[in-house]
């Protein structure tokens, strides 16, 4: 089989627009090759390639956020399709709330895809030898690795995080109820977070 990178699965994604895990999946059973799982997708009716996670994304706003101690900021690209939803308070509420979350949970990307690869690799690296220490069988090591690789993308990716304001939901959720309530596709473009010292 094999080995599944990062790369490869925000690749499939970049292309497909469908969810991490789903790429994973398709990619294992692909057997790695891109292009057989976009068809492995495509024939299972889950590549949403024509849905509006593709429709084109050039209005918005830059938001900022400090938070009152002046010791950590946020700038935020948050893209929407048109000026009308992009001027509207709830598209600004919107923003603000991703932009509390980075504030205050400090993500290193908006999803598990972009996380830098070398990043992912020492956390599996790390998993690997924290299982093989405490002698688990060599059948679950990689079962280990990959609950602490998903858990890992969980509280550092943006799009997978839970909510501050609301555990149950995540900043995915959050923005597919936004995409619903105005029918535009809303995407999270950038973010930089400061944080004084750093």
């Amino acid at each position: 089989m094999a080995d599944i990178t990062a790369t490869m699965v925000k690749e499939l994604r970049d292309r497909t627009g469908v969810g991490m895990m789903e790429c994973r999946k398709a990619l294992i059973e692909a057997d790695g090759n891109v292009d057989n799982a976009i068809k492995f997708l495509r024939e299972r009716g889950i590549s949403k390639a024509e849905s509006k996670s593709q429709r084109s994304t050039k209005e918005g706003l830059i938001f900022s956020y400090i938070h009152f101690n002046g010791k950590i900021g946020v700038l935020l690209e948050l893209n929407c399709e048109s000026d009308f939803v992009a001027r509207t308070d709830e598209f600004k509420a919107l923003a603000e709330e991703i932009a509390l979350q980075i504030a205050a949970m400090s993500p290193l990307a908006i999803t598990a895809g972009d996380i830098d690869p070398e990043i992912i690799d020492r956390e599996k690296e790390i998993a690997r030898n924290k299982a093989l220490l405490e002698k688990k069988k060599p059948e679950i090591v990689e079962m280990i690795v990959e609950g602490n690789i998903r858990k890992y993308c969980s509280e550092h990716a943006l799009m997978e995080q839970s909510l501050i304001s609301d555990e149950k939901r995540t900043i995915k959720d959050l923005l597919t109820e936004a995409i619903s309530k105005t029918g535009e596709n809303i995407q999270i473009a950038r973010f930089v977070r400061y944080a004084l010292g750093e």
